[in-house]
Parts: C-alpha cells; structure tokens; sequence
C-alpha cells in the first residue's frame, strides 16, 4: 500500500555508460529485469522500485528518492511550510504527476502522485 510521505522509488542516473551496459550489469550480478520506457530510461522493482534515466540532457545526476503523496498540492505546501525549496514545481510525466524539492541539508527529492 502507498502511504503519503514514504519512500516509494529511487530514481538513478545512467550517464557515462550505455543504458544497456547497466542493465546487463544489473541482471549478471543481481539477476534484476527491467521495463523499458523508451531508450533512456529502464524501470526496476526489486525490493524497491525505481528506475535508470540514461538521458544525456536529463536532470538526475545523483540517486533520486521519490516519496509518493496522495494529494500532491497539499504536499507541495506542506514542503514549503516546513521550509523546503521548490525547484520543480508540480509537472506531468507518463504514470503521474510530480515536483521536485531540495530540503535543509541541500538533498534533492521528489513527491509523485498518481
């Protein structure tokens, strides 16, 4: 069951190699499968699910933990209350809807919603 405010994904990066490369590694070492969204990105769910974005203009270039939110607005003003920075706000991706924030100690997160 989803719960607002839990970890529900890890978003990682794929640049410096081929998408192929990671997911072979991925598959030889720790016998994970993958889902293919297009040629940059490869969705995994083992244990936790997530996702390598190998695209060459994209924004992830650290491991991104994606929280879920049951209702995004409210949670987008709850971050900013508590004193987090918005620096994506509220945009639509295939599955969902999502923003992006950084907290005090300067990490990058995100919220998704369905």
């Amino acid at each position: 069951m989803r719960i607002t405010g839990k970890i529900d994904y890890l978003e990682m990066p794929a640049r410096g190699s081929t998408l192929d490369g990671v997911k072979a590694f991925y598959s030889a070492a720790f016998g994970w499968t993958f889902t293919d969204y297009g040629p940059t990105y490869a969705a995994y769910s083992e244990g936790l699910d997530g996702g390598f974005d190998a695209e060459p203009e994209g924004d992830t270039v650290k491991p991104l933990p994606v929280l879920f939110s049951t209702d995004l607005e409210a949670s987008l003003e709850a971050v900013e209350t508590a004193g987090g920075r918005i620096v994506k706000p509220i945009f639509a991706f295939p599955g969902g809807r999502r923003f992006h924030f950084v907290d005090p100690a300067g990490n990058e997160l995100a919220v998704w919603a369905e």
